[in-house]
């Protein structure tokens, strides 16, 4: 377990690859903990050899909120955007796209598929917090808002430490993560700049490499940014060739194709490429696509 001044980082599965993510405790005596994505044995023996007194969740989606209901004596919080969101599997559903693609028929294949794991864990969160700065006993965190991966993403900043925790800005191969209705390109891009102007030395992701210096974050943002380009230029391509909106989504753009069998991949496979067509200029109507200015 790495530890930076006051703060610990806990590890999750497999390098913290999805669907697990890295936490972060707050080593001070108001004991707090930020996601629960993290190995379940390391979550148990944090809580029983330090406690966790309260929880922080970033945001809703499922390997940062994996293990909330293995600390049912702590209190949760989640941002104030995405508060109403999980009230409902009808708001899970509309913020993850599987209403606006599906309609009603598809909230409740969501209803029959989704972990009730992941429904008690989200049902544990009672309270929100503020984009703004808290002190827990001394350490200092502000949380920041930077949507584009979701509407109310977070990214705790420790601003005397020098450190912030930047989730699912993570730098990995896949590319930035923007497919949920709830998601947008522009905002995620912008969000990039700003965790990039912080005053901080260390940047510490949600999952896989991890931690990593201001320069070598900088350096990755470059090359995981332009992965949005380069599906800009692969829809692009398969447009001018004159491919409809139904055989655009089959073919496997963001995730592989055999993949796309599963309904919630399909959604964000559809809607991803919804999100670059409109950035391209182009409008969907039924399967075709069409520029906006025809």
């Amino acid at each position: 377990m790495r530890q930076i001044g006051p703060i610990m980082i806990i590890e999750g599965a497999n390098k913290s690859k999805v669907p697990f993510s890295r936490s972060l405790y707050i080593n001070s005596k108001d004991k707090v903990l930020i996601d629960t994505g993290a190995d379940p044995a390391e979550l148990r023996a944090l809580d029983d050899q330090y406690g966790v007194e309260l929880v922080v969740n970033t945001h809703y989606h499922p390997d940062h909120t994996l293990h909330n209901h293995l600390l049912p004596d702590a209190e949760k919080w989640i941002n104030p955007l995405e508060f109403e969101t999980i009230q409902s599997i009808e708001g899970i559903a509309r913020g993850n796209g599987v209403f606006q693609e599906w309609g009603p028929k598809g909230v409740e294949a969501l209803r029959t598929h989704l972990p009730m794991e992941w429904v008690q864990n989200l049902g544990e969160i009672s309270g929100t917090y503020q984009y703004e700065e808290y002190n827990f006993s001394g350490v200092k965190v502000n949380f920041l808002h930077t949507p584009g991966h979701t509407i109310g993403y977070t990214c705790p900043y420790f601003p005397e430490l020098g450190v912030v925790y930047v989730g699912d800005f993570d730098m990995t191969a896949f590319g930035p993560w923007y497919f949920g209705t709830d998601g947008d390109i522009d905002a995620f891009i912008a969000s990039s700049s700003r965790l990039l102007e912080l005053d901080a030395e260390t940047y510490i992701t949600g999952h896989q490499k991890g931690v990593f210096t201001k320069q070598e974050f900088t350096e990755a943002m470059g090359k995981f940014l332009s992965i949005i380009e380069k599906r800009d230029e692969v829809i692009e391509k398969y447009v001018r060739q004159g491919m409809n909106f139904e055989e655009l989504t089959n073919i496997g753009i963001f995730y592989r194709k055999q993949m796309l069998e599963v309904m919630i991949l399909k959604t964000w496979e559809r809607s991803g490429i919804r999100k670059h067509l409109q950035r391209l200029g182009y409008s969907v109507q039924g399967y075709e696509i069409q520029l906006v200015n025809e």
